[in-house]
This record gives structure tokens, C-alpha cells and sequence, in this order.
């Protein structure tokens, strides 16, 4: 099947990191190829986390269940599409780094911003901690969240969301993920 978002000229595809398959759930699996697309769309080079933020809370009952109600989740989901949409937060063209990881520069992180990097290696540490195999979409978020300088922190903070209580809902309810 031919991929129906159609690439931008001179602009590489985002790569996928292939190890990061093995360890999701077949919806985080979906979650992440949307990412890919939304960065595809959004002229990125990278996937970032916001990326993932809004493609979690589009396809995870869970993920959404774990902000305080609906204004709360308005508000976040408002400031991604603003976002995606060319206005508000604008990172276009530069790499998300938070700092919490070195820069990687092996070929195998190509698509990913070093954030959003780790962010996959923290949730799949976190299910692994929950005795899951596979990481799920509360899984990401926690970790999307704990990287307080990271550009899905700064999209929750903005819309007034504290990451560390969302943080600490998502603990208090580690078999859901």
C-alpha cells in the first residue's frame, strides 16, 4: 500500500527505529506511525514529542483519561493543532534536545529527536518495570512528561497542565498502561 501522505521535495522521509517495534503494543505501534506522518506533514525532519503527545491523546482512551477532564485536554489539544497548523509554538527546522540525553548522532536515531528517543527507551523501561513486555500510550506519556524540557512538556505547561501531577495520576495507575 502506497503511503497517502505525500513527501515534500527535497525533504528525507522520518526513519522509524526499528527496535522500538519489538517493544510496543500494536496501538503504540499506530501511535507512532502517526507521529511519523504528522512530522512528515508538518515539514519536520524530526519526529519530536510533541509529535507523540498528539498522536497519543488522538488514539488512546487512556491517555486522554488521565488529564483532568475535558477543558484540561481542550486546551493541550488546542495548542498541538495550532501547532500542526503553522501557528503558536513553532520548532520547524530546529532539533528537539532537552538535554536530558546526549545529542545522538548514529545513523540509527535518524528521524527521531534525541527527546523523543528517549522518551520510547523510558516507556519500554517503564512497562518492563510493570512486568509488561510491550510499552503502552501511558507508558510514553509518563515519560513524554518527565522530561521537563521537552517540547510536549512545554505544549502541557502552556495549556496549563502540570506534568508532574499528570505524572504522578499515571504512576498511580500502572496497570492500565
Amino acid at each position: 500500500m502506497q503511503n497517502p501522505t505525500p513527501r515534500i521535495p527535497q525533504q528525507p522521509a522520518p526513519n522509524h527505529r526499528a527496535e522500538y517495534d519489538a517493544g510496543l503494543t500494536d496501538e503504540l505501534a499506530a501511535v507512532v506511525t502517526s507521529a511519523r506522518r504528522r512530522a512528515l506533514r508538518d515539514g519536520d525532519r524530526q519526529i519530536d514529542t510533541a509529535h507523540l503527545l498528539h498522536s497519543l491523546i488522538e488514539s488512546d482512551p487512556a491517555v486522554r483519561a488521565a488529564f483532568d477532564g475535558g477543558p484540561q485536554l481542550a486546551r493541550v489539544l488546542g495548542y498541538l493543532v495550532q501547532r500542526s497548523i503553522g501557528y503558536g509554538l513553532r520548532w520547524q527546522g530546529a532539533v528537539e534536545d532537552s538535554g536530558k540525553v546526549p545529542l545522538v548522532t548514529d545513523a540509527g536515531a535518524e528521524g527521531w529527536s534525541p527527546s523523543a528517543a528517549s522518551a520510547m527507551a523510558d516507556a519500554a523501561r517503564r512497562a518492563q518495570a510493570y512486568g509488561r513486555e510491550r510499552a503502552g500510550g501511558l507508558d510514553l506519556l509518563a515519560a513524554l512528561a518527565a522530561d521537563r524540557e521537552s517540547r510536549a512538556v512545554k505544549v502541557l505547561a502552556r495549556a496549563g497542565v502540570d506534568p508532574a501531577l499528570l505524572a504522578d495520576r499515571i504512576v498511580e495507575a500502572p496497570g492500565q498502561a
